[in-house]
């Protein structure tokens, strides 16, 4: 079984308040964003053409305690969908997906010594990569907050 699986059967389970928590336009210092997620738990807080990548509050709170996250290189090039990185917590490993194609212009070199700050700025200063956007039209099928919300409660059945 794939370990995407383990995180979307996992965050079914979990209550829903992270998820509560969410709108559409978030804050990362001082900044404003719009935000997009994936039915597999990923992010992306776009601002122009840069968008800032990760996994969810909630899809952390299912993995349980992050002990290791894998990411690429600056100048990597991933396609929409294509696995970018990998986390590891002491429940299971799992992939995590781009959620727009593009290149990565920047990685948070911090997770390699403090990969545990996944489980307390998820969707803040534990951001995975910064990737330049290739093609703006893709965000439109990602799902907004609300339809995240939706989503996860509809896995939850």
């Amino acid at each position: 079984m794939a370990s995407v699986s383990f995180l979307t059967r996992t965050v079914a389970r979990r209550s829903f308040d992270s998820v509560a928590r969410m709108s559409r336009v978030t804050h990362l210092g001082g900044v404003r964003f719009s935000s997009y997620f994936t039915p597999a738990h990923e992010y992306v807080k776009v601002d122009g053409k840069i968008g800032t990548c990760g996994i969810t509050d909630f899809a952390q709170a299912a993995l349980g305690d992050i002990v290791f996250v894998d990411l690429p290189e600056v100048g990597d090039e991933f396609a929409k969908g294509e696995s970018f990185g990998s986390v590891e917590s002491v429940k299971a490993a799992s992939d995590v997906y781009a959620p727009v194609s593009g290149t990565v212009v920047e990685v948070n070199e911090v997770l390699s010594d403090e990969p545990g700050m996944v489980n307390s700025e998820a969707e803040g200063k534990a951001w995975f990569v910064k990737i330049e956007i290739k093609d703006e039209a893709e965000l439109k099928s990602l799902l907004s907050a609300d339809a995240y919300k939706a989503h996860c409660e509809e896995e939850a059945h």
